[in-house]
């Protein structure tokens, strides 16, 4: 078997990881959201800990999270060049599930800091 160019392992690895981003940011985005809720209701005066800059931070460590997101492509783009080609590319959902699961065990512990009430 031939392997791939690097611009074939690119552009295949972008067909692959690129729709599955918004599954990545909707979980991710879900975590935080129900979090925020629920200290929110738990606790009315985190109202008065919002600021701008809470916002800035979220803002940061999304862009984080979506470069962390990012390392996928370098895995992907060794393992087409590799042998193991056609296993990876029938398997490489598994590296997603093991990304999605350890930026929701992150986020969430993120946001129990950021909105418990112990945090404000």
């Amino acid at each position: 078997m031939e392997s791939p160019t690097f611009r074939e392992a690119i552009t295949d690895a972008i067909r692959y990881w690129e729709p599955r981003r918004l599954l990545y940011n909707g979980l991710l985005a879900g975590i935080v959201l129900y979090y925020f809720v629920y200290f929110f209701r738990t606790n009315p005066s985190l109202k008065a800990s919002l600021s701008i800059d809470g916002f800035l931070g979220l803002f940061l460590l999304a862009v984080l999270a979506n470069v962390a997101y990012c390392a996928a492509y370098v895995v992907d783009v060794f393992a087409q060049w590799s042998s193991y080609r056609d296993f990876w590319r029938t398997h490489r959902w598994v590296l997603l599930l093991i990304g999605l699961l350890f930026a929701g065990i992150l986020t969430r512990f993120f946001s129990l800091a950021m909105f418990s009430p112990a945090s404000a």
